[in-house]
């Protein structure tokens, strides 16, 4: 499958320490590189910009600043920098590279806000990916000054006051307009609150060889629309018919909530799934499919009622709108009982986290509430770590773990992926059930727990993307339908 790495500060880290010591490449020369790469993104970026002022920190991000801004006076540009940690502070390269900005007498000052009111451009060189602690005092207070500017921000690396490996906000951060990356993309700009505070991101890879990449597996893979025909079910035989498909049994709906399975079974009816049946609550399951009537529907009162929709049944989708009362309980039980594949959402996963289990062959898919309560745990803990979180939750449950949320996470115990699709018009209610609807509908049709989980939420990401044409306020859940059967036929259409 095709994919690209995303990694931890700590490995790229190693991969450049592997090109200085292995490969003879200097770490001032690196720097140079990250600046001039980070200097071509800017102009490309801002083409009439000339008042670029440079905010330096410590360790080597300040030093990529420092380059930065002598090669952009050289340029021809109006440039000033303001620093938070003293130049003469500095050690190595970054020392190096202030002496030298100094030399070819860039202005450099302490910093103070006044700085940024001449500013076309800010240029955040504050602090990189070496961050373990929240920001305070001054640092705090600069960062404050630079989200107040109306000038667009530009971010070396990382945006200072974002953790590089989570995503999380540590005490407060730049909210940069484009960020350009060095040497391999840090999963921290992607989850989490990484893509609210990165804006557009650019990876440079500083012409480091290749060589210096290997044997370090990654610690997520990012799939995007680009990758998607080769996580999709083959090409169908004109021989085919509905039983190659699979038969996906969605269960829930308590009354009052029969929209939640109606979508999951649309979803798995729009990506393919041969046949789609419904057990919900007698109250309203004569009524449910009225509007789309391929959907085969039944009223069930207890397990006994089930068991006939089970067994032909061969993937197994529960949890939206099922409830945690004794109807909703006693449904999972019997479904869990089965041992058939299934994918669990909602109160499925609520009520799982009562009882806690472990299985091989499911998938859950929770959001951080529900992710919250199987870890015994908060939302706040897992939206601060979300890696951690989803490889903790299929070390304690199995299968396949989905990690709903901006930079959703899948994890299988072996390989973490993170899918970059979605938008936020898709914080609506049903957006779940849809999803949970098209991971079975794939699992229905062949594909392996991990394919069908990580092909299942790019679709659905892509389907929003699409359906999100008009504005993302007003967004609902049924309006990806269409996009889902378009980019599910057509994976290569914009």
């Amino acid at each position: 499958m095709t994919s690209s790495g995303l990694y931890r500060a700590e490995q790229v880290r190693e991969f450049d320490r592997r090109a200085i010591e292995l490969h003879d490449i200097r770490g001032y020369t690196l720097m140079t590189r990250a600046a001039a790469a980070a200097l071509q993104a800017l102009r490309a970026h801002w083409p009439r910009a000339r008042r670029l002022r440079v905010l330096c920190g410590a360790g080597n991000n300040a030093g990529d600043g420092y380059v930065l801004a002598r090669l952009a006076q050289q340029a021809g540009l109006d440039v000033a920098v303001g620093w938070l940690s003293d130049p003469a502070s500095l050690q190595g390269a970054a020392r190096t590279a202030a002496a030298e900005a100094d030399r070819a007498r860039v202005p450099i000052q302490p910093f103070a806000p006044a700085l940024l009111d001449t500013a076309d451009v800010i240029v955040d060189a504050l602090l990189g990916t070496g961050l373990t602690r929240p920001l305070s005092g001054e640092w705090a207070t600069a960062v404050a000054a630079v989200n107040a500017a109306t000038a667009p921000v530009l971010s070396l690396d990382i945006p200072s006051g974002l953790q590089a490996d989570t995503g999380a906000i540590l005490g407060t951060v730049i909210r940069a307009t484009l960020t350009v990356t060095f040497i391999a993309p840090k999963l921290g700009l992607f989850t989490g609150a990484g893509p609210d505070c990165a804006g557009e991101i650019r990876v440079d890879d500083l012409a480091v060889p290749a060589a210096v990449f290997a044997a370090i597996e990654p610690a997520a893979l990012r799939v995007t629309a680009a990758d998607l025909p080769d996580w999709l079910p083959g090409p169908r035989p004109r021989s085919a018919h509905k039983g190659d498909f699979g038969h996906v049994l969605v269960i829930g709906g308590q009354p009052g909530m029969s929209g939640a399975p109606r979508l999951a079974a649309e979803a798995a009816a729009r990506v393919g799934a041969g046949l789609v049946s419904v057990a919900t609550h007698p109250v309203h399951a004569a009524l449910l499919n009225v509007g789309r009537p391929e959907l085969m529907c039944r009223g069930v009162l207890t397990p006994a009622d089930l068991e006939p929709l089970l067994a032909r049944a061969g993937v197994l989708a529960i949890g939206p709108g099922l409830g945690q009362d004794d109807w909703g309980r006693d449904l999972l039980v019997a479904t869990l009982g089965t041992g058939q594949p299934c994918v669990l959402d909602a109160d499925a996963l609520n009520l799982l986290a009562t009882a806690p289990a472990r299985r091989t062959d499911w998938i859950l898919t929770p959001h951080p509430g529900e992710a919250a309560r199987l870890l015994d745990s908060t939302a706040a803990a897992v939206q601060a770590d979300r890696p951690t979180a989803v490889r903790a939750l299929q070390a304690r449950y199995g299968g396949v773990i989905v990690l709903k949320g901006a930079g959703t996470l899948v994890c299988d115990g072996r390989r973490t992926w993170l899918v970059a699709t979605g938008n936020p018009g898709m914080a609506s209610g049903g957006m779940g059930d849809v999803l949970t609807g098209v991971i079975a509908g794939l699992l229905a049709q062949g594909l392996a727990p991990a394919r069908a989980a990580v092909a299942g939420t790019l679709l659905h990401g892509l389907a929003g993307d699409t359906a999100v044409a008009a504005g993302e306020r007003g967004l609902l859940a049924g309006d990806l339908f269409d996009a889902l059967r378009q980019w599910v036929n057509e994976p290569a259409s914009p």
